[in-house]
């Protein structure tokens, strides 16, 4: 596995969750996170996309963008990939359609795309608010979408997953709440070391250590159920209290995300 930072930002602790510092900055990351399967590559998320200034400036309200910004430079995943010579991608999932997750989507035409049913149907209505997906990253035509069915049977507490590569090593769960399709994916990489991706059900793994919930005023913007999603934050607890060697992997959280390092370099 390898995280892809394309872009960072700084905010106040407190505008991530309940009870942080609101005088304490932190850095946020825009990532993506590539894991590789023998030959296979798998995309979870694309971070910020080669046109993301052209979407942000169509798509992102104006009174949203004191709050929901992103500092240049914005190095995309796809140019971090051909630099380094990794190809070709096989599939993308994206943990949802926000777009901070599905910016690059674009700088991957020949990729087939995948989201549950649930969150499709979010990507079918872009543009119907700022909850919901950007028109600008998934409405275009020429986007090979495609729906991921998870399979019935408990796995870690949820009670649906589907086990990608079919020996337990990439296992994705559906997270629902964030939006109405979020997914999340752990991941055993060889040395055995767990990971477990949870897209932006919390913004900081620190929030899970006493169950704090975002900062009420910018969960009411995001968060498509808010209860929903705090039962996703509590069945992510009770598994981090089953599995004391799991490390929790917000996909903004840079704190742990600098402490596993970037790509081109992998967590082994």
């Amino acid at each position: 596995m390898s995280i892809i930072r394309t872009a960072s930002s700084t905010t106040l602790e407190g505008l991530l969750f309940s009870g942080g510092s609101m005088t304490t900055k932190v850095k946020a990351n825009f990532s993506a996170f590539l894991i590789k399967h023998g030959e296979d590559i798998l995309l979870f998320d694309t971070g910020l996309g080669s046109h993301v200034s052209q979407q942000y400036e169509q798509d992102m309200p104006f009174w949203a963008r004191p709050l929901f910004k992103y500092d240049e430079p914005v190095v995309t995943a796809r140019s971090q990939l051909d630099k380094e010579g990794v190809s070709p991608v096989g599939n993308i999932i994206i943990s949802h359609s926000h777009w901070d997750h599905a910016s690059g989507i674009s700088d991957f035409p020949e990729v087939t795309v995948r989201a549950p049913a649930s969150e499709l149907e979010v990507i079918r209505h872009a543009g119907d608010g700022f909850g919901g997906a950007w028109p600008s990253q998934v409405s275009s035509p020429s986007i090979k979408w495609k729906s991921l069915d998870f399979k019935p049977g408990p796995y870690e507490g949820f009670d649906a997953s589907l086990d990608w590569f079919g020996d337990g090593s990439v296992v994705l769960v559906p997270l629902y709440g964030h939006t109405p399709g979020s997914v999340g994916v752990f991941v055993t990489v060889d040395s055995k070391r767990r990971y477990f991706l949870v897209g932006d059900t919390v913004w900081r793994a620190a929030a899970l250590k006493e169950g704090r919930p975002k900062f009420w005023a910018a969960s009411l913007l995001v968060d498509h159920d808010r209860e929903k999603t705090q039962q996703v934050v509590e069945q992510i607890r009770a598994v981090v209290k089953r599995n004391a060697d799991l490390t929790v992997v917000p996909s903004h959280d840079a704190a742990v995300q600098d402490a596993l390092g970037y790509f081109p370099d992998w967590v082994k």
